[in-house]
């Protein structure tokens, strides 16, 4: 064995030399390929378009020059299914259009100069959603052929110390949910962890060692933003440092901080094991609530010492009990929470409580039944209330909708086939403003028109393949 060296390739050579078996991915220990999703897959290929950094990949040579790949298997084949597997890239695209320059060209197809006799050049940019190697222009297949790939090659070694190799660059624990939402919300990240080294969250006890190591409390901060001024459009966790970082602004930020410090005032050590990660935000958005009435802050404190004491005398923990098989951070359990806590504070401080408008959360709730029983029996109520955000968007691209498909009676197979396009990843823009204008009416049975309407979708994806 010698010490590793460092190679460069281009990622044309790179891919030929796993098509030819010169690098090869199935080492013997080495876990199958297609471990990633679409959406994982779709950056990388853009990263590379953009010419962007990618790192290294590891590969071990046996004495007979036979190289197998280490690590970066998953990079590897990815970029291997691109380029000669037909791989399209889906609309699970953060950033879909790539800028690039090219030469101007005159109408008989030659090369444009300028005065000097230089070339003229021009910025185009590309959509790159749907769009596999063959679709790309020559100017980006270039890019692509032409991206330096670095490798570091371990010489001289035999199969079993591969293995061995293969299981120490393995041996690591990759971004959780919380940690990875957080890398999206550039703009306020470190407004976040100014707040996070308030005297709030150091004395807290409701939150516990892991919590603060793996990211639970930015994540707490990020909910807490969307619970306490963006309900409405409540996202997935994979989605809300995203939407965070777009539709936020620094004074909300300072406003929950105001807010914070304000609690730091009036929160007792025994009362701090109420502010959960679980429940914090509904605690906090509960609070900013309060801070609306103009009332002195003592008397929220004494509504903490009271929840408490029923708590303890019901032996509740905090405010579990709602989610019912659902997730805690479903878009429906964090309404009911928060319904029921400013209910419990009105009855406390002796106001008259709100009327509450039901009558979405069980409208909600029969599309979510109906989209689990035909669908995919994973949904949550969180899902339902995007794929009725991606109905409305669906809906603004029709020009001149027929009505009686629009009707509320039949927003369930719509809904459906919403969630249907999320479960097989397809692009329902096209379909679905062509399927409106072949059609008026629907099947009164939600249910044979959601299977209607799926036959319709698969049949109209065969056309335009043959096409």
């Amino acid at each position: 064995m010698s010490k590793p060296r460092k190679q460069t390739y281009t990622l044309e050579m790179y891919l030929a030399k796993m098509r030819d078996l010169d690098i090869r991915s199935d080492q013997d220990v080495q876990r199958l390929s297609d471990q990633w999703n679409n959406a994982m897959a779709n950056e990388l290929i853009i990263s590379i378009l953009n010419g962007e950094y990618v790192p290294p990949v590891i590969l071990g040579q046996e004495k007979n020059s036979q190289m197998w790949i280490i690590d970066g298997l998953q990079r590897s084949t990815v970029l291997m299914k691109f380029r000669y597997g037909n791989y399209k890239i889906t609309s699970s695209v953060e950033e879909p259009f790539i800028s690039y320059r090219a030469k101007c060209i005159d109408a008989d197809g030659e090369v444009q100069m300028d005065g000097n006799g230089d070339i003229i050049w021009e910025v185009k940019e590309m959509d790159i959603r749907h769009k596999t190697y063959d679709h790309l222009p020559e100017e980006l297949k270039k890019c692509f052929n032409e991206y330096q790939i670095e490798s570091v090659i371990h010489e001289n070694y035999d199969m079993q110390q591969i293995s061995k190799l293969v299981r120490r660059y393995n041996f690591h624990k990759s971004m959780n949910v919380s940690q990875k939402m957080f890398t999206f919300v550039d703009r306020y990240a470190r407004k976040i962890r100014e707040i996070l080294k308030r005297k709030f969250f150091i004395e807290c006890t409701g939150y516990t060692k892991a919590e603060r190591k793996n990211g639970g409390l930015e994540r707490l901060i990020l909910e807490t933003i969307m619970t306490m001024f963006h309900m409405d459009d409540w996202k997935k966790p994979s989605q809300i440092g995203a939407y965070i970082n777009e539709h936020s602004s620094m004074q909300e930020f300072e406003t929950l901080e105001n807010l914070i410090i304000r609690l730091e005032n009036i929160v007792s050590d025994d009362l701090y094991n109420i502010f959960t990660s679980r429940d914090s935000g509904v605690w906090f958005t509960t609070f900013y609530k309060f801070s609306k009435l103009n009332l002195d802050d003592s008397k929220f404190a004494g509504f903490l010492a009271y929840f408490k004491g029923i708590a303890e005398q019901t032996d509740i923990n905090g405010l579990c009990g709602f989610e019912k098989g659902s997730s805690a951070k479903d878009k429906v359990v964090v309404r009911q929470k928060l319904d029921t806590l400013e209910s419990m504070l009105y009855e406390f401080l002796d106001i008259p409580v709100p009327e509450i408008d039901s009558n979405s959360m069980v409208n909600n709730s029969a599309l979510l039944d109906f989209v689990r029983e035909n669908v995919a029996p994973h949904v949550t109520g969180e899902d339902i209330s995007q794929y009725l955000e991606v109905l409305q968007s669906l809906i603004g691209k029709l020009e001149n909708p027929p009505k009686q498909l629009l009707e509320p009676d039949n927003k369930p197979s719509l809904a459906a086939m919403v969630a249907y396009s999320f479960e097989h990843d397809v692009d329902l823009d096209c379909w679905f403003v062509d399927f409106f204008v072949r059609n008026e009416t629907y099947l009164p049975d939600q249910k044979e028109n959601f299977e209607f309407m799926c036959n319709d979708l698969k049949k109209y994806i065969e056309m335009k393949t043959v096409a």
